[in-house]
């Protein structure tokens, strides 16, 4: 039936077959490139987006609480005589609860790429009924900018098709029953979901002749049924809207829509409880963990507690029943500092010696004094009352400024002991990170049994309590750096006075300084500590032809030093004669370190920007062997104790320690820097630490490593600034020197990541004597101690030398 009714209008209309197939065919070509946007659920979408989503679910319920708002709307505009053309599902907006907002055309979202986005337009008055050409060009208007404002307008274009009512395509006048086709169409849409544009293109050609697809009649029997009641091609045949609302189909699913919504929101509530719950039982087991690890760090620490109070006990007696301490006793000396001990050192030798003296303890209330060559104690005046007082002050503001970063160390120090000692059991034992610095793996994941510990004994554990003891004092021994001496040169006005390298001799009694001003200068330390001088001038002087990058003292030959340069030579000279002894020309570029080995004196090793290391001896100009690296050479020195292991700081990030006996490929690979490694120096002969342009210093204990490659430094010391430049790296008895792009020095000690002095450079102006302000262009260039002493010598990038002190 309804198919011949709708035949006999398009062949009223004038309708040719072939137009309907030039329809059809433009309908497909239109449907080329169709895409269904996705949005997130917490949005508004359009209802055309909605219901082109391929393989969309049709369910009941949501599909007439939908329609039933779309009637609804479109009652209350009937209701004051109003016909709304634009009954299309690209003028609706669907929140994410299925909630239906009605807006005049597609329009109305400015221009947002998706459907619905932005504010909905209300229809507001307009007259009883709309000239039907009126609507179509208002349609035609809407289409218009729709197509402008929306990437999807080919869908719009065959919306308005659908959703033309048999009257109005015969250009008739659109009226009340126009709009009841179209919430014909739209329900029909509702509940017919498709895999395909194509699919959806041919069902919905058939509606037009109200041909319903079986599996909706099949499915869905009363919607359809009504579906076309609303799409009958006669308007006085389709229901008025009073019987739309009043239809058992609307009616008969009343609360179903809202009591699912209450359960969706009651499901969804229950499920967030559900996520809470797991959340806040995830947090009590990990907090319960950390409280299980606590109180074995509290026993732990509570233990050690009453050791040191023993060791207290012990000491004040033998301070009490002894009145005088023995000059040459070697044993150490502890005081009592907020409840921390501490050593004393001072220098006990000459300036030129520099080397560190332990001084006696000093018990409270007493002074020591000098009596027949004996340390007597005696009443303690009022004034080095208050001078010590000032001291335990200073020293207790220390320990509290970086008490994180001593607490790491200290729980550190106790997993080594247990570690060398191989007393490793499965309980678990994390250190904290409160204190800042950089954690490696080793530092955090400490495991060892505390109940093992205690059952060795009394002298097993003071031992690691004496190394940390020990490391903690030399950490507040010194509290500032102090100049001694300044070096006064002749030659301040040149402008390339960049110092690359500093050295001491043999005996510590001379240092050497060279950089690209092609000269090797050696002075006098007494004579640069002597300061009645106006000006120092070297005792010798040596001219290259090239800059200067690295120099090195022989350790067993006192006047013999060897030299690299810019242009890849390495020289020998005698520094008593001013005479290269030896030249050896190998590189093909920039040398960057020398060094002499202190085992076999006439060996040296020299790396170089052409990634080679080159190994020498000095009775021969030809190199003895060669080491190839894929990445620049940047620093290279042998062990303390061995002429066969070398270590190389390469710029590929990594360090390399070779065993000199087999080049093939190196025994340790250290990864750990994120920047070229400028520095390596062995602190001893299983311990390295290595400088690099990403700010930091490291050290390796290779005693600890159980593979080839290591990933994992034992510490990290971080406080200093360094991304460009070669400022420096010298180690004395367990104190780290470096430089820094600040234009500062920095002293670490080995057991702590924080710097625990540093000194400033000031700038002078050379010509006017006066300080400058702006120094950033300056920065340390070079460090290097004088032997296992508290003196140590600095230069910039300047030219400016000092020789600093700890005090």
């Amino acid at each position: 039936m309804q198919g011949s009714e709708f035949s006999s209008l398009r062949d009223e209309k004038g309708t040719t077959e072939e137009e309907e197939e030039d329809e059809a065919a433009r309908e497909e070509e239109l449907s080329g490139g169709y895409t269904v946007c996705e949005i997130p659920a917490d949005e508004e979408l359009s209802l055309r987006e909605w219901l082109d989503k391929p393989e969309r679910p049709v369910d009941p319920i949501e599909c007439l609480h939908i329609f039933k708002q779309v009637v609804e709307a479109v009652s209350l505009a009937h209701s004051q005589g109003i016909v709304i053309v634009n009954i299309r599902p690209s003028c609706f907006l669907m929140s994410s609860l299925n909630h239906i907002s009605f807006i005049e055309s597609a329009s109305c979202s400015s221009g947002s790429e998706s459907f619905g986005e932005g504010s909905s337009c209300r229809a507001e008055s307009s007259p009883e009924r709309l000239d039907q050409k009126d609507g179509i060009g208002a349609m035609k208007e809407d289409l218009d900018d729709a197509t402008k404002a929306f990437p999807l307008k080919k869908v719009l274009v065959m919306e308005m098709n659908w959703y033309t009512s048999p009257e109005e395509a015969a250009e008739d006048l659109g009226t009340l029953a126009s709009d009841i086709y179209r919430l014909g169409v739209f329900l029909f849409e509702l509940f017919c979901s498709f895999s395909s544009m194509d699919e959806k293109l041919g069902t919905m050609a058939n509606l037009r002749h109200r041909v319903l697809p079986p599996q909706l009649l099949l499915k869905w029997p009363k919607q359809a049924s009504f579906c076309l009641w609303l799409l009958h091609p006669q308007p006085n045949s389709r229901p008025k809207m009073s019987e739309i609302l009043q239809s058992e189909l609307l009616n008969e699913p009343k609360d179903s829509f809202g009591e699912r919504e209450v359960a969706t929101k009651l499901r969804d509530e229950i499920e967030n409880q559900e996520l809470l719950l797991e959340f806040l039982l995830e947090l009590q087991q990990k907090k319960q963990e950390e409280a299980d690890k606590l109180q074995d760090t509290i026993q732990f620490l509570s233990t050690d507690i009453e050791q040191v109070r023993n060791y207290q006990s012990v000491m004040k007696k033998g301070g009490d029943s002894n009145s005088a301490l023995n000059n040459n006793d070697e044993h150490l000396a502890f005081a009592k500092v907020d409840q921390t001990s501490a050593y004393h050192f001072a220098s006990n030798e000459s300036s030129s010696s520099g080397s560190r003296k332990r001084v006696r303890p000093v018990f409270p209330n007493s002074e020591v004094k000098e009596h027949n060559g004996d340390l007597v104690e005696g009443p303690r005046s009022e004034t080095h009352a208050a001078l010590q007082e000032n001291v335990l002050l200073s020293r207790s503001s220390r320990l509290m400024k970086h008490i994180g970063k001593l607490e790491i160390a200290y729980f550190l120090t106790k997993f080594r002991m247990m570690k060398s000692s191989e007393k490793l059991t499965s309980r678990k034992f994390s250190l904290p990170s409160s204190g800042g610095g950089s954690l490696s793996r080793t530092e955090a994941s400490s495991i060892y049994d505390l109940d093992a510990t205690s059952s060795h004994g009394h002298e097993g554990k003071s031992e690691w309590i004496d190394s940390f003891l020990k490391d903690l004092c030399n950490y507040l021994s010194f509290s500032k750096l102090k100049v001694r001496a300044e070096v006064k040169q002749g030659d301040l006005l040149n402008s390339s006075n960049l110092i690359c390298s500093l050295g001491f001799d043999r005996d510590k009694e001379f240092f050497a300084t060279a950089g690209v001003n092609k000269k090797i200068k050696i002075f006098e330390c007494n004579s640069i500590l002597n300061k009645e001088h106006d000006l120092h001038y070297p005792v010798a002087e040596m001219v290259g032809r090239s800059k200067f990058s690295s120099i090195c003292w022989n350790g067993y030959i006192k006047s013999q030093i060897a030299s690299s340069d810019f242009e890849g030579v390495v020289q020998v000279w005698d520094a008593t004669r001013g005479q290269v002894l030896v030249e050896m020309g190998e590189h093909e570029r920039r040398i960057w370190s020398v060094d002499f080995s202190l085992v076999d004196p006439t060996k040296l090793a020299s790396g170089s920007d052409d990634g080679a290391v080159k190994l020498w001896n000095i009775n021969q100009a030809e190199s003895i062997g060669t080491i190839r690296t894929k990445a620049n050479v940047c620093s290279v020195q042998f062990a303390p104790d061995s002429s066969h292991s070398l270590a190389i700081g390469s710029a590929d990030h990594n360090i390399y320690c070779y065993d000199l006996r087999n080049f093939s490929a190196p025994y340790r690979t250290l990864v750990g820097h994120t920047k070229t490694v400028s520095y390596v120096k062995f602190l001893d002969s299983a311990t390295i630490v290595s400088a690099s342009t990403d700010n930091t210093l490291k050290l390796w204990d290779l005693s600890l490593c159980t593979s080839r490659v290591v990933n994992d430094a034992l510490r990290t010391f971080t406080g200093h600034t360094n991304v460009k430049n070669f400022v420096g790296l010298s180690l004395s008895d367990g104190y780290i020197a470096t430089g820094s792009e600040t234009n500062e020095v920095f002293v670490y000690h080995k057991a702590f990541p924080m710097p625990i002095l540093s000194y400033k450079f000031s700038c002078t102006d050379p010509i006017s004597g006066r300080e400058e302000v702006d120094d950033t262009a300056h920065f340390i260039s070079c460090v290097c101690w004088q032997g296992r002493s508290s003196t140590l010598l600095a230069a910039n990038s300047s030219g400016n030398i000092k020789l600093l002190e700890m005090t």
